[in-house]
């Protein structure tokens, strides 16, 4: 991807910024960024366990951010899938809990679920930018951070729970 020095440069602050803005909160793994070589997908993967991690992914021809949880193993996605029946009935519900304990008033969101396309599973839910350069606004730092958070609120108790078992 062809981008100018300004748009490169925002991308590399806002990925700085949300892996500062948890890297000393201790229910984060390590950070890992997992980028196409395209340039097309920047992801940012924070380990969560064993075959899991919650994610921030910039879509850079798109100009869309997407936040979320990720797994490879079905049968975290399987376990995910009951947690999520037997508590509120919807994935929408389900994770705009999660926003909501992490201070976002966002009750329905839009939460995308993959799953078996080779990459794993994975639960997302996006933020249409107009330009990259939004990504330098403070409320869209301070929205995917609590985004973050309001995915780890929500999956975090299941997938901790299954690490211990």
């Amino acid at each position: 991807m062809n981008l100018d020095d300004t748009t490169i440069d925002t991308i590399a602050a806002f990925r700085k910024y949300v892996e500062d803005s948890v890297a000393n909160d201790d229910r984060y793994g390590a950070a890992t960024r997992c980028d196409a070589d395209d340039g097309t997908v920047l992801a940012t993967r924070f380990d969560a366990g064993s075959s899991c991690w919650f994610e921030v992914v910039i879509h850079v021809p798109t100009a869309q951010v997407r936040v979320g949880f990720l797994t490879t193993d079905s049968q975290v996605d399987e376990e995910l899938a009951e947690a999520i029946r037997e508590s509120v009935g919807s994935l929408a519900a389900f994770v705009g809990e999660g926003f909501q304990e992490a201070g976002l008033e966002w009750e329905s969101p839009i939460v995308n679920h993959e799953t078996g396309d080779g990459l794993g599973f994975s639960y997302t839910t996006p933020i249409d930018l107009d330009e990259l350069l939004e990504l330098d606004r403070d409320e869209i730092r301070d929205k995917v951070v609590r985004m973050l958070e309001g995915y780890l609120v929500a999956f975090g108790p299941a997938v901790f729970l299954d690490e211990e078992d």
